[in-house]
């Protein structure tokens, strides 16, 4: 073996077979995950803004458990304790449609939707009351003020956080790589194994996730910038 050289990696057909689809599986697990985590994040926070304190306790519950147990851990209890728990007929229908990615997004979904909602908590508080006052006075109800009025501004005071965990997000996919989803970092690592070029193979996947994690934050620093925070002047 030569000395440092990653375009040999790159050069090399089914090496670059492996980059390519590891990425393109890191892809979906994370906008698949993102798009359970904005809507249950959403679905979270109007059960916990209710008048039911019980309903509110459990929201409250829900999310310091995903905010203080290890992503790593919630994986793990999904995919080899939750799974374990299913009718057998489910598990062997998991086990043919690619069960651990499915498993890999509810997980990081529902960890991450814990996030969301705080986020979107954080900004529905920075709204002015009069906001609220003002949309049942033009005569629209609970879900017609959070859909039309609220939500829109609490979503624009909290797109910095958003974007922030999005971010995080993306990253904490490659966790999936520990209950067998094919992502960018178990790609790597099996490029590693039949490659024994260490260095170059993750300086690669190293590359890859730091440029999709640039591109995610330049994105949300051009949403931020046509989405003034509301209340701004």
């Amino acid at each position: 073996m030569g000395g440092f050289d990653p375009v040999l990696i790159l050069r090399d057909p089914e090496f670059r077979g492996l980059l390519v689809r590891g990425f393109e599986m890191t892809i979906i697990v994370a906008a698949c995950s993102w798009l359970l985590a904005i809507s249950w994040g959403i679905t979270l926070l109007l059960i916990r803004l209710t008048s039911s304190r019980v309903a509110g306790a459990a929201v409250a519950a829900y999310v310091t458990y995903h905010r203080n147990v290890p992503t790593l851990v919630q994986l793990m209890l999904w995919y080899f304790g939750i799974s374990s728990l299913l009718p057998s007929a489910v598990q062997d229908w998991l086990g043919d449609h690619n069960g651990e990615v499915i498993f890999a997004v509810i997980s990081l979904g529902l960890c991450q939707a814990a996030y969301f909602s705080e986020d979107l908590r954080s900004g529905l508080r920075s709204i002015p009351h009069g906001q609220n006052d003002a949309a049942k006075a033009l005569g629209h109800g609970y879900i017609s003020a959070m859909r039309f009025i609220l939500m829109p501004q609490a979503g624009r005071n909290a797109l910095p956080a958003l974007i922030n965990h999005t971010v995080s997000l993306f990253k904490n996919s490659s966790l999936a790589m520990a209950i067998g989803v094919a992502e960018l970092t178990y790609a790597a690592r099996e490029i590693e194994n039949q490659s024994f070029r260490t260095f170059e193979t993750y300086l690669i996947a190293t590359l890859l996730y730091l440029t999709s994690s640039l591109l995610l934050m330049a994105l949300g620093a051009w949403l931020n910038r046509r989405a003034q925070p509301a209340g701004a002047h």
